[in-house]
C-alpha cells in the first residue's frame, strides 16, 4: 500500500462513514479501482482508519455525547449483539472483505430499502425538520424569580429501543449493507425521527468501530511494521477531519429530502458494477 493510497481510502472512509452508501463496500471498491494487492495491511487498514471518522462524531456532538452514564448504559446496550457476532463471525466477514460481487448486490438492495424506507416512514422525516437541539428550560433565580434558560436537548432514548437498533446494525457486517443505514432504518422504527436517529446511529458507531478497530489491529499486531504506523497515523487523521464536514452535511440533507437519493446512487452504482463485471472487466482485489 502506498502513501497516495492510505490516502484515498481515508477520504473515502471520512466521506462514507455515516451516510448511508457503506464505507466498507466504497473501500472494498477503492481498492479494486486501484488495483491494490490484497495484505493483512490493507485489512487492518480500512478498518482502523474509521477510528479517526469516529473522532469525528466525539468532536462535533461531545455536548451530547457525554451527558450522562445512564446514556452510555444503553450506547452498550445496542452494541452487544453486534459485538457478539462480529466476535462469533469474524472469520467469514473477513473473507467477504474482498467480494465486489457481495458489495455491488448489496448496493443494489440496500438501495431499493432506502426508497421504500423514506416512503413508509415519511412523517418522521417531516418531523425532524421541526426538531430543535435545544430547549427552554425554567428555573428559579437567587432572587426567587422564575426564568427561562436555554439548554442543550438530552437525548432520549429507552434500554429497549437501543437493544433493537443494536440488532439492526448486526445486517451491516455484510460488506455494502451501511451500518448507518440499517441504525438508522433501526432508529425510524423505535419511532425516532430520522435526525435522532442519525445521530444515535453517529454515537453506536463510537464503541462500535472502536472495539472492531482495536480487536483488528490486535488480532494482527504481529504482521505491522513500525514503518506502517505512519500509515495508520495520516489515515486517522484525514477520515477525522473529511468525516466532520460529512456529518455535517448528511444531518442537513436527510433532515430535508431524507435517505432516498442516497438510494437512487446506491442502485446506479450497484447496478453499473454488475454491467462492468458481466461484461469482463475485473474489479476483484488481487491476491
Amino acid at each position: 500500500m502506498t502513501n497516495t493510497e492510505s490516502i484515498i481510502l481515508a477520504i473515502v472512509e471520512g466521506l462514507t462513514e455515516f451516510i448511508p452508501v457503506s464505507s466498507t463496500g466504497h473501500m472494498i471498491l477503492t481498492e479494486a479501482a486501484l488495483k491494490m494487492q490484497r495484505s493483512t495491511l490493507a485489512n487492518v487498514y480500512i478498518v482502523n482508519i474509521q477510528f479517526g471518522a469516529i473522532l469525528a462524531v466525539v468532536f462535533l456532538y461531545w455536548r451530547r455525547f457525554f451527558q450522562s452514564f445512564d446514556f452510555y448504559f444503553k450506547l452498550f446496550v445496542a452494541f452487544i449483539p453486534a459485538a457478539v457476532l462480529g466476535f462469533l463471525l469474524n472469520d467469514q466477514i473477513d473473507k467477504l472483505l474482498s467480494s465486489v460481487t457481495t458489495v455491488a448486490v448489496s448496493l443494489v438492495i440496500g438501495g431499493g430499502g432506502l426508497i421504500f424506507t423514506d416512503r413508509f416512514f415519511k412523517q418522521q422525516i417531516q418531523d425532524a425538520d421541526k426538531d430543535e437541539d435545544r430547549e427552554f428550560i425554567k428555573e428559579i433565580d437567587e432572587f426567587g424569580v422564575e426564568r427561562k434558560k436555554e439548554v442543550l436537548k438530552r437525548f432520549e432514548i429507552g434500554w429497549m429501543q437501543a437493544f433493537l437498533i443494536g440488532c439492526f446494525q448486526c445486517i451491516a457486517m455484510v460488506p455494502g449493507v451501511s451500518r448507518s443505514a440499517a441504525t438508522i432504518v433501526g432508529g425510524l422504527t423505535q419511532k425516532l425521527n430520522i435526525k435522532r436517529a442519525a445521530e444515535f446511529s453517529f454515537f453506536l458507531a463510537v464503541p462500535t468501530v472502536f472495539a472492531a478497530s482495536a480487536y483488528k489491529l490486535l488480532k494482527s499486531y504481529d504482521e505491522i511494521r513500525g514503518t506502517d504506523i505512519d500509515f495508520f497515523l495520516v489515515g486517522n487523521v484525514v477520515s477525522f477531519l473529511v468525516g466532520m464536514v460529512a456529518i455535517k452535511f448528511f444531518i442537513s440533507l436527510i433532515t430535508r429530502f431524507g435517505m432516498k437519493f442516497f438510494g437512487y446512487y446506491r442502485i446506479v452504482l450497484g447496478v453499473f458494477i454488475l454491467i462492468m463485471m458481466a461484461m469482463g472487466h475485473k474489479l476483484e482485489i488481487p491476491e
